[in-house]
């Protein structure tokens, strides 16, 4: 009864997650929802590509469940699942993470939590484990790279929120209201800690 009721709640997070990250997505042209986004690149639709790589792999291999299209090799890894190449549009990257979906929803319906699993990618001594912690591990990272689109997208055209039923009508004035009010309480304790630490006799 425990496994079941676990099992469902960690599922139903992992597909809210999914589908708030998609959305971060939502009507963005080809050149904004890939562009780099920080120093490092990071980019809304290489998250998602990132993502439908992580849930073949962890629900596939992991389980002795091989996903039915190609990967490449896991020692391979060279980064290039974290941007979209030019002939890579949103749709079809969009199509592979529902893909992918698909393949990791049959495993977790399948297998029971404490089926056990080989992450060769993992050292030891966590290289074996079971369904239950992939779970777990998998809604972690689904999780972190939705929380990155939220910033990114917020970023792009100040669109923010969870889901599209929760998003609210931008209203600027009182955006820009908030944010000043922010920003000076960051100022006023600067100036109030620099004034103790240099001001301080020794």
């Amino acid at each position: 009864m425990i496994d079941e009721f676990a099992k469902d709640n960690l599922h139903g997070r992992l597909r809210r997650d999914r589908e708030a990250l998609l959305w971060k997505l939502d009507g963005l042209s080809e050149y904004d929802a890939r562009r780099p986004l920080t120093a490092t690149g990071t980019n809304l639709l290489g998250l998602v590509k990132h993502l439908a790589g992580v849930e073949a792999r962890y629900f596939g291999e992991v389980f002795d469940r091989p996903y039915p299209e190609p990967l490449p090799r896991w020692q391979d890894h060279d980064g290039s699942d974290l941007w979209a190449a030019e002939e890579e549009t949103v749709d079809q990257i969009i199509a592979s993470y529902r893909r992918s979906w698909e393949h990791s929803d049959a495993t977790i319906d399948e297998l029971p939590l404490d089926a056990p699993g080989r992450v060769p990618w993992w050292p030891e001594p966590h290289l074996h484990t079971n369904l239950f912690a992939i779970m777990v591990h998998v809604l972690g990272e689904t999780n972190r790279h939705a929380g990155h689109a939220d910033i990114l997208r917020e970023d792009i055209d100040g669109r923010t929120g969870m889901r599209p039923e929760h998003e609210m009508r931008i209203d600027e004035e009182a955006r820009d209201a908030h944010y000043a009010k922010i920003e000076q309480a960051a100022r006023s304790a600067a100036s109030i800690k620099g004034a103790v630490s240099f001001g301080s006799p020794a």
